[in-house]
């Protein structure tokens, strides 16, 4: 087997993220007497700062935690809601069938600062300025430019500049894509949050105080009043056309992130947390109860059967969540179905030697909405009417097209446990430099996570003011016999809970150390309709790094997979863990992308 790094052990806390100046800044919490969720906060602020084509200020959150004050598991929702004034309806008139991926039209509220916020005040024991000082001082004095920043930055220029002079503004020092390797600096993040430490001060020495103040500044105060007045600003957007958003002020003011209940199943001798189906969460835990009818155990973890097995079980458990996840204060998801025994014995009978080309989800009565299916390529990215004058240069909606489609914004991930047992994972995302033009006076963009609403006013994902887009962050954690054990994630979007659910099995069930498991061959599907614009699927893709057998791949491809072969450690799998057994702790990180954890 190949090892790329050995798994870290200590007793005093352990960091894990998918960025080294993240996880130091989260170390450096721990070190100065803060708890897991102290470190978390500083660990996601930075992330924000450094991994700008991944993540922003004010992009989305989802966190699962575990207190050792509260004895429980709770789960903190930082996904932002639709706007008040938007409808599927009124995007439908403007001709659209789907939402556009870029622009102010898909914004929602920026959710991440509030969970951070919430996190801090509910659980954590620093101050503003003790958690936000890291990201500040990145931010102002600078950090190593990776090459895929500088690839989006660079393939993104034209049209900032052209379309986005904001985003100009705030990316492009003296107008020009840094080069990699160069010291980067986002000044105008180091000043937002700056201020906003300032004006938690001004709250006077009580801790919470400030904490308060400072969600204040950001949702009802200064940056909330900067996002309404752009949101009124028209702009480019996927359209081609120039389009002002629905996102006011107003609509930040009524948001704050609820701390909720997780959804759990129990697998053997672990009980599985995740979020509610107002994220793709529960998937994971479908996954689960579908392979409970399968010897996993006895399986190559690098053989044909497991990675047949597992893939075609996603399949059936992503089908159910087209039909039936939206957000659960908007539409009933029947989970309990969805995750029962009986219901599960039922769908994994659609399990054959074969690669299944289907998919449909299974049936609840009374439940459940259209799947649509979108083939690869098929997507106009703005409308066929438009006229061009070739003599002019590419249209703007061209060089809009060709930006997102290579820049895209993807996610980030972090893992923490402290001494005292507290653990957390969450897995920051949104708010990306690629989505949405940067805030005037901010230096960040608003997520654009409302592109995951489909506009149809009768699925359960359907667009609906105030109203959860179904996003796919998914960070995970579970109990070992009811002890908390372990806490894990990656970014990838719909490859989130394929990666995850990987490393996890390999783990339990193969005996392979936290290390191990995200060294291993990782694989995933596009066999589903992307929650992404142009929300489009690729049928019977299987998508494989090179390491795995040559044997095994030849077996994949005989069973009808249409193979991808990545090279080793080549897919965008960043998977940290860690995990913790009476004083030991242990963490790791994929050797893929910039992922590094830390420990002592």
């Amino acid at each position: 087997m190949l090892h790329s790094r050995p798994e870290l052990v200590g007793t005093f806390g352990a960091v894990a993220s998918t960025h080294w100046q993240a996880s130091a800044a989260g170390m450096a919490m721990l070190e100065k007497g803060g708890n897991a969720f102290d470190a978390a906060v500083a660990a996601g602020c930075v992330l924000n700062v450094v991994e700008p084509d991944q993540n922003g200020p004010g992009g989305d959150v989802p966190i699962v935690l575990w207190s050792q004050r509260n004895q429980k598991v709770e789960v903190v929702c930082g996904q932002g809601t639709a706007p008040s004034a938007i409808s599927a309806g009124a995007l439908r008139d403007m001709g659209l069938d789907v939402m556009p991926g870029i622009g102010h039209l898909p914004v929602v509220v920026p959710g991440t600062f509030g969970a951070w916020m919430r996190v801090l005040h509910d659980y954590g024991s620093l101050t503003v300025r003790d958690v936000l000082e890291p990201a500040i001082q990145t931010a102002r004095e600078g950090f190593l430019l990776t090459p895929t920043v500088a690839d989006v930055l660079r393939r993104g220029s034209a049209f900032m500049t052209e379309y986005w002079p904001t985003s100009a503004e705030a990316y492009l020092p003296s107008g020009e894509a840094p080069e990699a390797g160069s010291l980067y600096r986002l000044p105008m993040q180091a000043d937002t949050y700056e201020r906003v430490v300032r004006e938690a001060e001004a709250a006077g020495g009580d801790r919470e105080a400030q904490v308060e103040a400072a969600r204040k500044a950001w949702y009802e105060g200064f940056v909330a009043e900067a996002i309404d007045d752009f949101m009124r600003q028209p702009v480019m957007d996927t359209t081609g056309e120039l389009h002002a958003g629905y996102l006011t002020g107003d609509d930040l003011a009524g948001w704050q992130a609820p701390v909720e209940e997780p959804i759990t199943l129990d697998y053997g001798d672990y009980t599985v947390c995740k979020a509610g189906p107002w994220s793709q969460a529960p998937v994971f835990l479908q996954q689960l109860a579908l392979l409970k009818g399968f010897d996993i155990a006895a399986m190559d973890p690098n053989g044909a059967d497991f990675v047949h097995t597992v893939q075609e079980c996603c399949k059936l458990a992503l089908a159910d969540r087209e039909a039936f996840y939206g957000d659960p204060n908007f539409v009933d998801v029947p989970l309990d179905r969805l995750l029962s025994e009986d219901y599960n014995a039922e769908r994994r009978k659609q399990v054959g030697a074969e690669a299944s080309m289907d998919f449909a989800a299974g049936t609840v009565d009374g439940y459940g909405g259209e799947i649509r299916l979108r083939s690869l390529g098929s997507t106009n990215m703005a409308h066929n009417q438009m006229t061009v004058d070739n003599e002019s240069g590419p249209p703007p909606w061209q060089t809009m097209t060709q930006f997102q489609a290579e820049s895209y914004g993807d996610t980030c991930h972090f893992d923490i446990i402290d001494c005292w047992g507290n653990m957390i994972s969450a897995t920051p995302s949104g708010g990306w430099l690629s989505g949405s033009p940067a805030v005037p006076g901010l230096g960040f963009p608003v997520s654009v996570r409302g592109q995951m609403f489909w506009l149809d006013d009768d699925h359960p994902n359907g667009l609906q003011p105030g109203k959860r887009p179904r996003t796919t962050l998914t960070p995970t954690l579970a109990l070992h016999k009811d002890d908390p054990y372990l806490v894990f994630g990656t970014p990838g979007g719909d490859q989130q809970d394929q990666w995850a659910l990987h490393a996890f099995l390999r783990h339990v069930h193969h005996g392979m150390n936290l290390q191990e498991a995200l060294d291993a061959p990782s694989f995933y599907t596009d066999h589903l309709p992307s929650s992404f614009y142009p929300r489009e699927w690729d049928p019977g893709s299987l998508a494989v790094e090179a390491h795995f057998p040559r044997e095994t791949l030849a077996e994949l491809d005989r069973r009808g997979h249409k193979l991808q072969i990545y090279p080793q450690w080549g897919q965008y799998n960043s998977m940290t863990m860690a995990s913790k057994v009476g004083p030991m702790i242990r963490t790791s990180a994929s050797p893929r992308r910039q992922c590094y954890a830390v420990a002592r």
